[in-house]
C-alpha cells in the first residue's frame, strides 16, 4: 500500500491510499479521483516529504498532522450537502437493493438476460468488467460511495 498526499484544482489537500503507484495512475487516467471536500475531480499529486524515521520513540511530543482531510466544520456548505446527498443516496440503495458483492457482473448480466427476475443489485466490479457490461448494453451507474463515519 502506498499513501499520496492530493491536491485539487481548488487548493484541497487530502490523503488517499493505493494498492501501488499503477493503481493511482489507473485511476487518475480514468477521473476516478474526487476531492472530498468539493468534488473536484481535477486531483493530482501533491509535493510530499519522505517518511523518515527519527530516534524519538512514539509518543514522545510528537504534534498530529494538522493539514490532513478537512472536517465537516471546514467544508464548503456545497460540499456537506453533496456529502449529506451521497449519505442518503448509501442509505436508501443499502435498504431497498441486494448486496452482491464481487458478483455485480455476473447478476447483472443473470438479470439482463432473463436468467433471474428483475431486481436492484449493488456491488462492486471491475472496469473492465464495467466497459464488458456497457458493451453488452447493460445499463447500471457507478455511485462515488462515502465512508459510513469520519471515524
Amino acid at each position: 500500500m502506498i499513501k499520496y498526499r492530493l491536491r485539487c484544482d481548488k487548493d484541497h489537500s487530502f490523503d488517499a491510499w493505493f494498492r501501488d503507484s499503477a493503481a493511482y495512475d489507473k485511476q487518475a487516467d480514468a477521473g476516478l479521483l474526487l476531492c472530498p471536500s468539493c468534488g473536484s475531480s481535477s486531483v493530482s499529486k501533491a509535493l510530499m516529504a519522505p517518511n523518515v524515521s527519527s530516534s524519538k520513540k512514539k509518543g514522545d511530543s510528537e504534534q498530529p498532522q494538522t493539514d490532513s482531510v478537512p472536517t465537516i466544520n471546514q467544508m464548503p456548505p456545497e460540499a456537506i450537502e453533496i456529502r449529506q446527498k451521497l449519505a442518503a443516496l448509501r442509505s436508501e440503495v443499502e435498504s431497498n437493493f441486494d448486496y452482491v458483492g464481487k458478483d455485480f457482473a455476473e447478476e447483472a448480466r443473470k438479470i439482463h438476460y432473463g436468467e433471474k427476475d428483475p431486481h436492484g443489485i449493488y456491488g462492486e466490479t471491475s472496469p473492465t468488467e464495467a466497459e464488458a457490461l456497457r458493451d453488452e448494453g447493460i445499463e447500471f451507474g457507478a455511485i462515488p460511495w462515502l465512508p459510513k463515519s469520519d471515524a
